[in-house]
């Protein structure tokens, strides 16, 4: 498994509940692109749409040899997963005030994968803390790294 790409700003931005692997619909120039890194994650979220669920805001530079056969960076990418786990967070959302929030694009074999996760937004005083604890983390292994 090769990860690709992150999206850190999610675990700072949500608390993220549950994690789901799905492929992704993306035709020949986008995937070359892709495996080369050129892919963005920040601001991106996921929608469904008639029982199906899309990846929106997610960029994917134009491949630099692509000419006509480069897609829109940022068109609505379709993610493939069962029907079932799709109405389960389209319930979700829509009950509980839950997001959709790509995580990560990985490469797992020769299929490209997206993990995706049921979120849920961290008020301003969640984000101090995580910043907080985050700085304690750092100077604890600044020590230890001192003592050795």
């Amino acid at each position: 498994m090769k990860i690709i790409a992150q999206n850190k700003k999610a675990y700072f931005d949500y608390y993220v509940e549950e994690k789901y692997e799905a492929g992704i619909e993306l035709y020949g120039t986008e995937v070359k692109s892709v495996r080369l890194g050129q892919i963005n994650l920040k601001d991106s979220y996921c929608s469904i749409d008639k029982g199906q669920i899309f990846a929106l805001g997610v960029h994917i530079s134009p491949y630099e040899k692509g000419n006509i056969f480069n897609k829109d960076p940022l068109r609505p990418k379709r993610l493939l997963m069962h029907k079932k786990e799709i109405l389960k967070l389209f319930g979700q959302v829509r009950q509980a005030g839950y997001s959709i929030i790509p995580l990560s694009v990985y490469l797992k074999g020769p299929l490209m994968k997206m993990e995706i996760g049921l979120c849920k937004g961290k008020k301003l005083y969640d984000k101090r803390e995580s910043i907080a604890k985050r700085d304690a983390d750092r100077e604890i292994g600044r020590r230890m790294r001192e003592r050795n």
